[in-house]
């Protein structure tokens, strides 16, 4: 009995940070009494940071249960949702249709989805930057290739470096969508591996700009934004986030195979629970309006 308690500890420790594809739905049994049970989280880049502390919050107070999670990407969630090897998809845009129709057409299940966080996706600039506000319109210009300096945008007389994502992030596809207006991204882009290394690439370049959650705001700044030119320019907060005001707020958010059962539904449960959504808060990221 010593032995399978200090096995439950161990596999406690390491749910969040492993990295190979697990056996979903897997339980053995330990003692007479404990059943354990694995829950796969899969996803968001920009979620996984909220959903390893989602998973540590909760395996505390549930220690028969292990949630692992790993990020990758939204469509790279998606793509494991499709093919069985998740149970929950983490991720920071909607899934498509065709992707809702991949799922069926594979394993004749619906993908249900569940709203369980807001963001308010920033635009990144560097701390020395002396820019405090951007419209929607010059962003899209910014990003297309269209504006090449800084001072075409009230900033100071220097090239604009552009930080984004991968074309598998769920960020990447919000951006595209609701800035670009489905159009493409300039060539000039710097494609970034993850939200962290976008900040870092701002955070070292005076010139820069990128894009990303508003949890990793960490030595460099968000500017506030404006839906058009003739629009108030809105800080990303809390408030202007759950009101809607800020122009770039989003749902974060959890899909799985069908409704969820078992120590899946458990985990979704409380995740949307005042616990799970009190630790969305100390992550950095905003609750759910009530």
């Amino acid at each position: 009995m010593r032995f399978a308690t200090i096995t439950l500890l161990a596999l406690a420790l390491v749910a969040c940070t492993r990295g190979e594809a697990p056996t979903t739905g897997s339980s053995t049994t330990s003692g007479a009494k404990t059943e354990k049970t694995t829950v796969a989280v899969k996803g968001s880049d920009t979620m996984v940071i909220l959903g390893q502390r989602w998973a540590e919050h909760f395996m505390k107070d549930n220690p028969g249960i292990t949630v692992q999670v790993t990020g990758g990407g939204s469509g790279t969630g998606i793509a494991a949702l499709i093919n069985g090897t998740t149970d929950i998809c983490e991720a920071s845009r909607p899934m498509k249709d065709k992707e809702k129709a991949d799922l069926k057409a594979k394993r004749n299940v619906d993908a249900v989805e569940k709203k369980v966080a807001l963001d308010a996706l920033a635009v990144y600039v560097n701390d020395k930057s002396p820019l405090q506000e951007i419209s929607i319109p010059q962003l899209s210009k910014i990003y297309k290739g269209e504006v090449k300096n800084w001072k075409e945008v009230g900033g100071p007389d220097k090239k604009i470096v552009l930080y984004g994502r991968e074309n598998n992030s769920g960020t990447y596809g919000y951006f595209k969508e609701h800035v670009l207006a489905d159009k493409d991204f300039a060539p000039a882009v710097q494609t970034l591996a993850g939200t962290s290394a976008v900040v870092n690439a701002v955070k070292g370049d005076e010139a820069g700009i990128g894009y990303g959650g508003i949890a990793y705001l960490e030595g460099i700044r968000a500017l506030k934004v404006k839906k058009d030119e003739g629009s108030p320019a809105i800080a990303p907060s809390l408030q202007t986030a759950q009101d809607g005001s800020y122009p770039l707020a989003r749902f974060l958010y959890f899909y799985t195979p069908g409704e969820p059962t078992g120590s899946t539904k458990k985990f979704v449960d409380w995740v949307s629970s005042p616990a799970g959504q009190k630790v969305i808060e100390e992550v950095g990221y905003y609750p759910l309006p009530k």
